[in-house]
């Protein structure tokens, strides 16, 4: 037997994504955002309310993803719940270090192991400042250290998903299977 709960964004697992930009004056912001996903092959989807990310995205043209892990979960969730526009030390404050991208003009952080540097291409829906921002993945810069065989190594990176029913972060687990193989077992 079912229950309908109505609608829900109750999407799993969802990415805890880290969003960077620069402002206007070069100063790095960072915000968490739980709406983000994969749009298209090459580009990435932000849905975002009114924010300074926002504002600096437009301005900037460019936005960098990052992906939270167990690691930096306390300071990526501070910074999803600070506005940069109250607290302008934000990032200070939650120990982050902020790198110039070399192919976007927007930051890269030391602590986060895997960054999509992305160019924007379009804002769909939008309104009051905020919308849908699609953004063209122009590089996936990966710290070394999370890399084995030339490989990410997602199990050593400890990454977390956001719980949209019991607003709680979960890490992301063990392999229970291979893609494009397990389903074989059927043909």
């Amino acid at each position: 037997m079912r229950k309908d709960l109505k609608s829900q964004t109750w999407m799993m697992p969802m990415p805890v994504a880290m969003i960077g930009t620069y402002d206007d004056s070069g100063k790095a912001n960072l915000m968490n955002a739980a709406w983000a996903g994969i749009y298209d092959y090459g580009k990435i989807m932000l849905c975002l309310s009114a924010h300074k990310t926002t504002e600096n995205i437009k301005k900037n043209k460019a936005f960098t993803v990052s992906f939270a892990t167990k690691k930096t979960m306390v300071a990526s969730d501070y910074v999803g719940i600070v506005s940069a526009n109250k607290v302008p030390d934000k990032l200070e404050k939650a120990g982050f270090h902020a790198i110039k991208s070399s192919k976007v003009n927007a930051p890269l952080f030391e602590e986060y192991p895997l960054t999509l540097e992305c160019e924007l291409v379009e804002v769909i829906n939008e309104g009051e400042g905020g919308g849908n921002f699609v953004g063209k993945i122009v590089n996936v810069s990966v710290d070394e250290k999370a890399l084995k065989d030339g490989k990410l190594d997602v199990d050593s990176i400890g990454f977390i998903s956001y719980d949209p029913v019991l607003l709680k972060y979960r890490l992301v687990g063990e392999v229970v299977g291979n893609a494009f193989t397990e389903g074989k077992k059927i043909k």
